[in-house]
């Protein structure tokens, strides 16, 4: 899931730069802007010929993998509310049960770490 993939839903020629954007967490504006100031500053054929061997090269990003992005991006702190579309409330919605989840699972870790199942692992582990 962590692949490089053209990401056409958001890209605007064959979205190459925003599945850069979408593979480092990073915003596709800053991207274009990088590919653009770098083609404008000497390496213009360069850029241009990779840009294209690269949407030649990349697999389409599937629906299943651009509607888990999707939702990993949708409660991110980066955006504004009213940049995203929706209530505050709804966002904190969202980041309740993000941190129910994450406490759910802190609680199941430090079960499990002071449990004896763990000091038997890790005593068999050792012989």
């Amino acid at each position: 899931m962590r692949g490089l993939y053209r990401d056409t839903h958001n890209g605007k020629l064959t979205g190459v730069c925003a599945g850069i954007a979408a593979r480092f967490g990073i915003e596709v504006w800053v991207v274009r802007i990088l590919f653009v100031s770098a083609a404008l500053l000497g390496g213009g054929f360069v850029m241009v010929l990779a840009y294209f061997a690269a949407s030649l090269m990349l697999e389409k990003q599937s629906p299943q993998i651009f509607q888990t992005r999707q939702q990993q991006f949708d409660h991110q702190m980066k955006q504004k509310p009213w940049q995203s579309g929706k209530a505050p409330k709804e966002l904190l919605t969202v980041m309740e049960q993000d941190f129910e989840e994450m406490e759910t699972s802190l609680r199941k870790m430090e079960a499990y770490v002071t449990s004896d199942t763990r000091k038997t692992n890790a005593a068999f582990r050792h012989l």
